[in-house]
């Protein structure tokens, strides 16, 4: 559901930013003990709000959808860890560009960590012919929450697993992308759209920056709003 949803905003992203480029990133932390996943999730979710201020992600990163992956560890531990899709300006890879050892160390200070934390990024290929690149980078981020595998592997540990994470949201979004598929949700049932001669049409969905409320809002006007 959320591959689709992304899928079907990108052209509206590609449209006010066609320049923007797209960065994977992953982020992780050491295995922890299942019955302490609420807690290490948690402190996961404040420290990527110390991120998204940091200069070197305010400054370069329009807009993002992070997703969260738990594996079970040899041990019966679990292994929570983020999966980020990122647009960012095309001046990232000049002056704003930020090395894979930059990466790790902010994502070490933001998480409060005493060791060096893996942390993987790479460039997503502009779309052009089949897209398969950025495909493949949205079906990375937006795949499952808990492999098939680990969810029959442990009765205990699913069961543990089901009441760490209740509740819990496993996919956010922040900026361009954020207004974008909140928009897309809120007129998700009215996509369908008829012709004068009462035929299926392709929706066209437009928006604009609004200054009061500080975000982009479902707009009626064809042309392409002027980002501040």
């Amino acid at each position: 559901m959320w591959q689709a949803r992304l899928w079907k905003v990108l052209p509206i992203v590609e449209q006010h930013y066609p320049t923007a480029r797209w960065i994977f990133l992953t982020l992780t932390v050491r295995n922890c003990p299942v019955t302490k996943l609420r807690t290490t999730l948690q402190l996961m979710g404040l420290a990527w709000q110390r991120l998204t201020k940091r200069p070197e992600f305010a400054g370069n990163v329009i807009g993002w959808i992070r997703s969260t992956e738990v594996t079970r560890g040899l041990d019966g531990s679990a292994h929570p860890h983020f999966h980020v899709l990122m647009m960012v300006r095309p001046s990232y890879f000049g002056k704003g560009y930020v090395k894979q050892e930059r990466w790790t160390e902010l994502w070490r200070q933001c998480a409060r960590l005493n060791y060096q934390p893996i942390v993987d990024v790479r460039a997503v290929k502009a779309r052009h012919g089949d897209g398969e690149p950025l495909q493949g980078a949205v079906a990375e981020t937006l795949k499952y929450t808990v492999k098939p595998d680990d969810l029959v592997a442990d009765r205990e540990w699913l069961l543990e697993l089901t009441a760490q994470v209740h509740k819990l949201r496993f996919i956010n979004s922040g900026g361009f992308l954020k207004d974008v598929i909140q928009e897309l949700e809120e007129f998700e049932d009215d996509l369908i759209f008829f012709d004068e001669e009462g035929e299926g049409g392709e929706p066209e969905l437009f928006f604009e920056w609004n200054r009061r409320i500080r975000r982009y809002v479902r707009s009626k006007d064809p042309s392409p709003p002027q980002p501040s």
